[in-house]
């Protein structure tokens, strides 16, 4: 018996948009709402309908983040080495992420201190057009996503009044005047005017700890590695709850990749909760950028019930808005400077 495998079940899985395109590429769905294959396939190929064929339905505006961590929440060592926290699964994994999206984003910092190519290498699949967040125009024009010509590259920078030199042949330089527009939901916005809905947020902890603390996120994937650094440049930081039961616990599953454990958290549907005194808590709307505390679920399909009608990431009317049980603390790019690093397995 033939098996539908790996890299053929992914050609056909990642071009698919809408049902009847997944309809289309050998896929039906099940009595219990979830996919399948319609064909014997293999686990693996099984394993990329589950994992991945939610991104590709999800529309035309869907922002995602990926972070790569020890198992006490460091993404590289005190002395910024991060070759490699997550082994070649997650690389993979991230690859995939890539494919999925329009544009990859990532701060100042880990433009720097990583110099990362940020282009689908280890799967098939376009590149994304790649994304530099520069707001005080600190990254030299030396970085291969200026350089490489691999894939577009948008370079957003502030105003610092200082006469800027053209950016490289390929590169396209994007000037915000207002600090305000660089702002998680603000910037989501101005990436989907340009065609650019479907964002992957890479790094480094600073950028995707703002977008997670912005309530500007559908899903959060935590790769998490059997390793302890005891310190290091620490992950996902922002302004905590002084109490567990108001803690961020979104819908979760786990999964494993190689030695690591992949976590995937469902930002799309808020959660209301109950404190133990039977008061009910407002959870409000995060709209701020933070860069102080996290956390860091069991192969469970993750929730899928939404609220219908509810603002999303970018202002648009959407299935379910990312939740934000967080509080809120507005900063500049500091934290990231202090970084200065991206994900757990680094960016390449």
């Amino acid at each position: 018996m033939t098996l539908l495998e790996t890299e053929a079940a992914w050609e056909r899985l990642r071009p698919v948009r809408t049902e009847a395109g997944a309809g289309a590429a050998g896929l039906v769905r099940g009595p219990d709402g979830r996919w399948r294959w319609s064909e014997p396939a293999s686990p693996e190929a099984r394993l990329l309908a589950d994992r991945y064929l939610p991104l590709c339905l999800a529309g035309p505006r869907l922002t995602i983040a990926q972070l790569g961590q020890s198992l006490d929440g460091f993404i590289a060592t005190r002395t910024g080495d991060a070759d490699y926290v997550t082994g070649e699964e997650d690389r993979r994994h991230l690859h995939r992420l890539r494919a999925l999206a329009d544009a990859v984003v990532v701060g100042a910092g880990t433009a720097v201190a990583d110099d990362p190519q940020l282009t689908v290498r280890a799967c098939a699949g376009p590149h994304p057009v790649r994304v530099v967040l520069d707001p005080h125009g600190r990254v030299p024009p030396d970085r291969r996503v200026f350089t490489d010509g691999s894939a577009p590259t948008l370079w957003v920078v502030g105003a610092t009044g200082e006469r800027r030199p053209a950016p490289p042949h390929g590169v396209e330089m994007l000037t915000l005047a207002d600090p305000d527009a660089f702002a998680p939901r603000r910037l989501v916005r101005t990436l989907a005017r340009r065609g650019l809905g479907r964002i992957l947020v890479e790094g480094g902890g600073v950028t995707v700890s703002r977008f997670l603390h912005a309530g500007a996120l559908h899903r959060l994937y935590v790769t998490v590695a059997p390793v302890l650094l005891g310190d290091g440049v620490p992950g996902l930081r922002f302004e905590g709850t002084p109490v567990m039961r108001d803690a961020l616990r979104p819908p979760v599953r786990r999964s494993a990749l190689g030695e690591d454990t992949l976590f995937e958290l469902d930002l799309s549907t808020p959660r209301p909760r109950t404190p133990l005194d039977g008061q009910h808590r407002g959870t409000g709307e995060a709209g701020g950028e933070g860069e102080h505390a996290v956390d860091h679920g069991d192969g469970q399909p993750l929730a899928r019930a939404q609220a219908r009608g509810a603002e999303g990431p970018g202002g648009d009317a959407l299935p379910g808005a990312p939740a934000a049980h967080v509080q809120r603390q507005r900063h500049g790019d500091q934290g990231e400077h202090q970084q200065g690093h991206q994900l757990g397995q680094r960016s390449v």
